[in-house]
């Protein structure tokens, strides 16, 4: 198992309810079900809406099982951001 941060950004950081927090997992899809685990509701909802960074590189359409986690790594949250 990796250890890391996860960053969370703008509706997922209300969501959360923190701006980061560590992370203990081999994939982002571990960490991410440790996410809802920790704050079930609305972050669960606003999860589904969100795009990843992981150490800098966008994870895209990738299966998030496949997304393997670094230790000391980074994943950052995005959710859709309006305007421009």
């Amino acid at each position: 198992m990796a250890k890391g941060t996860v960053r969370y950004w703008a509706a997922a950081k209300a969501a959360a309810g923190v701006a980061e927090e560590p992370y203990d997992a081999a994939t982002l899809a571990d960490a991410l079900e440790s996410a809802r685990q920790r704050h079930p509701g609305e972050l669960v909802r606003v999860l589904q809406r969100c795009s990843f960074l992981v150490d800098g590189d966008p994870v895209g359409t990738r299966a998030h099982e496949t997304v393997r986690l670094a230790d000391g790594g980074t994943v950052e949250v995005l959710p859709p951001f309006a305007g421009g």
